[in-house]
């Protein structure tokens, strides 16, 4: 007996079909409060490829800290407009962008407040499950305290972190990768 996955038991890559109306690449439309960033990358394999079929899922809280969600009981603006949910396939090339605001900080399991973070799925070929990470911003003073980063090996904690675009403060660079040197940080959920 053989413990290998048949095409019936693998995911994609089939997100094209039928799902195409769910892809949203703005988290935030015009008009909400908060610090506008555009982030961009790509989902890399293990020998450095771009993974062309793979999507990213986003969930994230607005700029004052609150989810879009019926069961954040936190006393907090919500803006109408604002989803915080995102849904971006990756192009030939595995290459993603998605434009938003900065999130504020939420509060984790112990009460105290997380370091302003999107939350991020990553579905591709090939995959079981979904794999889950998030993205942290450079230069944030509440990455030091985190409780997730803080669970994470001091020299693997850059592969949360986006980087900054010389230039710009608006865009930001983030990229998954997959397997290997540089794998990025996935947590089990």
């Amino acid at each position: 007996m053989t413990l290998r996955a048949t095409t019936s038991q693998t995911v994609g890559p089939f997100f094209s079909i039928g799902l195409e109306r769910l892809n949203r690449a703005g988290l935030a439309g015009p008009g909400i409060a908060g610090e506008r960033v555009t982030i961009e990358g790509r989902v890399l394999d293990a020998d450095g490829v771009g993974v062309p079929d793979a999507i990213i899922e986003l969930w994230q809280a607005n700029s004052y800290g609150k989810y879009a969600h019926p069961e954040d009981p936190q006393d907090k603006p919500m803006e109408a407009a604002f989803q915080g949910y995102g849904r971006i396939p990756t192009d030939e090339d595995g290459k993603f962008r998605f434009a938003t605001v900065k999130p504020g900080a939420v509060p984790g399991p112990d009460g105290k407040l997380q370091a302003p973070h999107i939350a991020v799925s990553v579905f591709m070929r090939g995959l079981l499950r979904r794999l889950v990470t998030r993205i942290y911003f450079p230069d944030e003073p509440g990455n030091a305290g985190d409780f997730a980063l803080s669970l994470v090996a001091p020299e693997r904690r850059q592969t949360l972190i986006a980087r900054k675009t010389p230039g710009t403060d608006e865009l930001l660079k983030w990229d998954v990768i997959m397997q290997g040197p540089g794998e990025t940080v996935f947590f089990d959920c």
